[in-house]
């Protein structure tokens, strides 16, 4: 199962950790990742319930790679030695190459990296990436949930703002902007059903900055009470705009003449938030690179294909001729 940031070596196993609190929506994030049209032969998944009876990997039966439940406890206390002696065993029989792991809803993700960075598995495996679901009514009531609901967004390389169609309009912008100032560093995507891009989930993460002040985490208050109406829209798992009643809106653009490369980074830089989603070649005057940008971060890659630019936009509530004209003003000759 590789992807095109697939750059851990061949004696390395990926670990996906998908972390969030009880009922956001994991087990749906895992699901749409399994219906992905790829190669799932190399690919295990850990499924662990806090309860003894096991729910989620009934619900993953028909995945195209093997479900392993661990129950009666949770990863992060009374099944972490159990964890370890899972992944040993799973890369002594089977070396795989992706390893995700659906953590209970009330595992700390800290844990599982203290799991990881034992000597017998960190040279074999390499926590590549959390990724929490936030069910997006929790946000307004954090402060009700305590310091693990914080650490699960803490960290977390990229968050998925889920169950947005249960939002007021003005609510979805409101708290893509809380959670960028109170989690820096951090990919936040909104959601419905956790259909996302593949390849949000497979950019290579950036550095993560812990020890954030849970006070400042805490007191960012909603600034307007407002009501939920329910939209009905939905996003297609490979990103596509399926319902713009919904508030996704969809947009390109194009040109031949090259930025300017510091106000194109400029603008990158003041994007904002509710434009989550921004991907194509982007012409500079001595080279063309390939642009992936997802939930606030920016990633460039080579680019050898055609010489032009072309952008594709993804975000929510956010309408063309706010973005374009910024644009035009870096073309070089503008």
């Amino acid at each position: 199962m590789t992807s095109p940031e697939d750059t851990t070596p061949d004696d390395q196993a990926h670990v996906i950790l998908l972390s969030g609190f009880l009922g956001a929506g994991k087990t749906t994030l895992l699901k749409e990742i399994l219906s992905w049209h790829t190669d799932l032969s190399d690919t295990v998944v850990i499924v662990n319930e806090f309860g003894e009876v096991g729910i989620d990997g009934a619900l993953l039966k028909d995945a195209a790679t093997d479900v392993i439940e661990m129950t009666s406890g949770c990863i992060c206390c009374t099944l972490k030695t159990g964890l370890t002696l899972c992944l040993r065993d799973l890369w002594d029989r089977f070396h795989p190459r992706r390893i995700f792991i659906e953590s209970s809803g009330v595992a700390d993700p800290a844990a599982v990296r203290e799991v990881l960075n034992q000597e017998q598995l960190r040279e074999i495996m390499v926590l590549e990436k959390i990724v929490t679901v936030l069910d997006a009514d929790f946000w307004e009531a954090r402060e009700a949930f305590g310091p693990l609901f914080h650490n699960q967004l803490e960290a977390a390389h990229l968050i998925l703002l889920n169950k947005i169609d249960l939002l007021d309009e003005d609510q979805i912008p409101q708290y893509l902007q809380e959670l960028h100032e109170s989690i820096p560093n951090c990919q936040v995507v909104p959601t419905q059903h956790c259909r996302i891009d593949p390849e949000a989930l497979w950019l290579k993460p950036k550095p993560k900055v812990f020890g954030i002040m849970p006070m400042r985490f805490y007191q960012l208050r909603p600034q307007a009470d407002t009501a939920s109406t329910g939209g009905g829209g939905a996003v297609a798992a490979g990103g596509g705009v399926v319902a713009e009643e919904a508030g996704f809106k969809a947009f390109s653009f194009e040109s031949e003449q090259p930025f300017n490369v510091d106000c194109f980074e400029q603008f990158l830089a003041q994007v904002p938030f509710a434009l989550f989603r921004i991907k194509g070649p982007v012409r500079y005057a001595d080279k063309t690179v390939l642009l992936n940008y997802v939930g606030g971060q920016a990633a460039f890659k080579d680019w050898d294909g055609e010489q032009g630019t072309r952008l594709a936009f993804i975000g929510w509530g956010v309408e063309s001729d706010e973005i374009m004209p910024r644009l035009q003003r870096c073309l070089v000759g503008e």
